[in-house]
This record gives structure tokens, sequence and C-alpha cells, in this order.
């Protein structure tokens, strides 16, 4: 028989499976492009929202979407708002929906990324998984250091790397200069994403997220939401620390899972379809009790 930890961690790779079906799903979605400023735009529709930051001589992309399909929507958005080339990729996390459209992009780029998000994009080839580009598009610049400052184009970035998170290898991008945080998939509405089965952690969330409140930042760029506000994005941290408080409590007296549920109210409705991946409050739940 599994044990219940062996059950969670299939659940959450399935849920994985079935979040990268999503993916495919949302890549169909028509691209839709939202101006922050006359620097820096947002593609959104087609998977993972993805960043534009116009350089001096060329363009940087955060995340590129799903497909060939979407990827190529993005470099062709970009044609339209400049004529300046992309030079540069980051990637805020490995999941398929943020980096399978590089297949789509020039040839020659500065490709980014945390050096835990390379390993989940080489592990997932190795393992014949989609959720990865091509071995010869994986990143060729890789971020080892919990804060790197860098130039791309003329634009001073700050790479942040504080914990494992969402994923264990997400990357937020500050631009100090704008004032402007690429979060990826850190924040989004409601409870946080995180993926235990990429290694992701709630109490690496909250330090990671609580980091980037820290910063002289007014936007906040989300992977899958519309921009938020200092003030809206610490909301969102407040609420995820008090709901794991709150479980944290629970598990202390005893509570089962579903006893943890019943009072939060996240008890399933009868006949209600199977989530996606796990909840927070079932990542939450994982980790405290396998100390």
């Amino acid at each position: 028989m599994l044990t219940r930890n062996a059950v969670f961690r299939f659940a959450a790779i399935a849920g994985l499976t079935c979040f990268a079906t999503a993916a495919l799903a949302q890549s169909s979605e028509p691209l839709t492009i939202r101006k922050i400023n006359d620097r820096i735009y947002m593609a959104e529709g087609g998977g993972g929202a993805s960043g534009i930051v116009i350089g001096q001589n060329g363009v940087i992309v955060i995340d590129v979407k799903t497909t060939a399909e979407s990827g190529k929507d993005v470099v062709d958005a970009v044609k339209k708002l400049t004529p300046k080339p992309i030079t540069t990729v980051i990637f805020t996390h490995s999941d398929g929906d943020h980096v399978n459209g590089i297949v789509s992009f020039p040839k020659g780029l500065t490709i980014v990324a945390q050096e835990n998000d390379k390993k989940e994009m080489e592990e997932a080839l190795a393992a014949g998984a989609r959720g990865a580009p091509p071995k010869e598009l994986l990143p060729n610049k890789v971020v080892t250091q919990t804060r790197e400052d860098d130039v791309f184009d003329g634009v001073k970035m700050t790479l942040i790397h504080v914990a494992p998170a969402h994923t264990s290898g997400d990357l937020a991008i500050y631009l100090p200069d704008e004032k402007v945080v690429f979060t990826g998939d850190l924040v989004g509405n409601g409870d946080p994403t995180i993926h235990a089965a990429k290694h992701g952690q709630t109490e690496g969330w909250i330090k990671f997220v609580t980091a980037l409140t820290q910063l002289d930042a007014n936007t906040y760029l989300l992977g899958h939401a519309p921009p938020a506000t200092k003030a809206q994005f610490e909301a969102k941290l407040k609420a995820a620390s008090d709901k794991r408080a709150k479980i944290t409590a629970l598990v202390r007296e005893s509570k089962s899972l579903d006893q943890i549920k019943q009072a939060l109210g996240e008890a399933p409705a009868p006949g209600a379809a199977a989530p996606r991946f796990a909840s927070y409050t079932e990542v939450v739940y994982d980790e405290l009790t396998k100390r």
C-alpha cells in the first residue's frame, strides 16, 4: 500500500501534468498587449504572461509562452512595438507555459535562468517530459546568487532568488529605475500555487515574497493575474502567511487534513471535480506532518 506521502507525490506530479494540459488550452487565447510604461509591456494570453522590456539596442523578453505558436505571437508583438531585435530571454521558472515558446525565438540569444530552474528543465528532458525546451535552447546564463545585479541592453536589473517557493528555481526580476518587479507565478489570484513535485515550499514562498515587498517598487507584474500595486502584493502575502499560521496551529492540535479543510471552509462539494493539483492547504499540511 502506498504511504500518504507517496500518494501526495504522485498527486503532485499528476497535477502538474493536468496543469500542463490546462496551459496548452490557455495557449489558444488571443495575445493582448498591456502597456506598463514607455519601456515595459506585458503580453497576456497564450500561457503565462510575458514581459517585454525595450532596451537601448535590443529587447529583453521575460517568459515566452506555452507553444511554438504562442511564442511566435510574442516575437511578432515585439516587432510591432520596436524595430530593435530580441537579444535576451529571462525565465522566471521552469513551467512549460513560461518556457516552451522559446522554439520560435531568434537563435543566438542570451537565455537566463536560476540554476535550479535549469536543472528542472534538464530533468524534464531526461524524463521525456514536455515541460522543457530542446537541449540547445536551455539557459546559457545561470544565476547562482541570491541577488545578482546586471545590465541588459542598458537596462538595470536585479535578479532575485530567495528560496524554493512556487518551484525550486524561481527568479524575480527587479527594475530599480522603473520600480517594477516581474514575479512569475509566485503570486496570482487566491492562494499561492506550490509545485511540491518541483520542490516548491510554502515557508520559502513566504520568505521570497516578503523580500519582494521590501523592494522600492510600485508595480508587481504577475504570471497569471493583472498587475498588482505594492499594497495588493502585501495583502496577498499577509493572507497566505495568516493561513499557514492557522494550519500550523491546527496541526499542533493533531487535526487531520480533512478536519483542517472543514475548519477553513475548504471541504469539497459533493460530486465536485478533483483539483488540478495539490492545494496550498494540502502542501502546508504535508510539509508540517513530514517534520
